[in-house]
């Protein structure tokens, strides 16, 4: 009779253990799941109707305090120091300031946590300035003189990519030659130079 048991231990706590319990029960099992979502690459901190609070500090990730995870931090945190200042007979009052001291730390700690691994995060975002100095192919004809353009096929941040590119070279680059980045035009716009062996 594991349901008898349950009642029982229940009944015999004082209310302001069963409260820390209830904050610290689900709050865990709760926790336990976000991690899990988390690290196999789940995220149901962007689930429909949820407000989060961004305090931005530069152009990258926010750092997000009030988030359901933290949230949930803080009250695993608050119910289990809770239950054990309690246990220890520590004074209600200072049993709820310790309590909510160590759940506000914990929100801190995950906040923290969670904002340098968004920071850690591979920006797929192209940034033409890494092309200059690499060596690519030429996909489409490119006139000389910078008449007009063409195409290459490149490799930047570890994709192959098909760019525009004008010619800084006085011959044609017929498709299939080899060439090198010397310049970026416009943001956009590869100039490039017959690769010499």
């Amino acid at each position: 009779m594991i349901i008898l048991d349950i009642a029982t231990w229940w009944a015999e706590k004082a209310t302001l253990e069963q409260i820390f319990w209830f904050c610290a029960l689900p709050a865990s099992f709760i926790l336990v799941i976000l991690l899990i979502t988390t690290f196999l690459g789940g995220d149901i901190d962007s689930a429909p109707g949820e407000v989060d609070m961004d305090i931005e500090l530069d152009d990258g990730a926010g750092f997000q305090f009030f988030t359901f995870k933290n949230l949930v931090g803080f009250f695993t945190i608050f119910g289990w120091v809770g239950v054990g200042c309690v246990r220890n007979g520590v004074d209600t009052n200072l049993t709820f300031i310790i309590a909510t001291v160590c759940g506000l730390l914990m929100m801190v700690v995950m906040a923290s946590v969670f904002y340098f691994l968004s920071r850690m995060e591979e920006d797929g975002t192209m940034k033409f300035s890494n092309a200059i100095g690499r060596m690519g192919e030429v996909y489409m004809p490119i006139p000389a003189n910078g008449e007009g353009f063409g195409k290459v096929q490149i490799n930047v941040q570890g994709t192959v990519r098909e760019l525009d590119a004008i010619n800084a070279d006085s011959e044609d680059l017929p498709t299939g030659s080899l060439i090198k980045v010397i310049e970026i035009i416009d943001g956009h716009i590869l100039k490039v130079t017959k690769h010499k062996n």
